[in-house]
């Protein structure tokens, strides 16, 4: 039997979090999506873009990770591909990351990557 691993993997610690954040701005989950974005931007190039959406485009890839239905556009999808997201609330880097395989580069602050 042969398993896939999903295009992006969220951890449960940033899934318990974007639930509480949907929660705090009144975000129906079976109504709105996870819009996982890479746009330009940053010291290294590309910059990670995380919001809601209750719109899915023609060509957004949407895939279901820890119950929380994620899209993404097509240039997106291949920038995260492998990727994780996950959230930490430590003293150092408190907040969503992303953890991409594909980045050959990121700076400092781990804000922006590129390829």
């Amino acid at each position: 039997m042969q398993t896939t691993t999903p295009a992006i993997q969220i951890t449960e610690a940033a899934a318990s979090r974007l639930r509480e954040v949907a929660v705090r701005e009144n975000v129906n989950l079976d109504e709105s999506y996870v819009r996982v974005a890479v746009v330009e931007g940053g010291c290294s190039g590309l910059t990670y873009d995380l919001g809601w959406d209750t719109v899915k485009g023609e060509s957004d890839t949407e895939l279901e990770e820890q119950g929380l239905r994620v899209i993404m556009d097509r240039k997106s999808f291949l920038y995260v591909e492998g990727s994780t997201l996950d959230f930490s609330d430590g003293l150092e880097g408190q907040g969503f990351h992303f953890h991409n395989p594909q980045a050959s580069r990121t700076c400092a602050c781990g804000e922006s990557f590129s390829l």
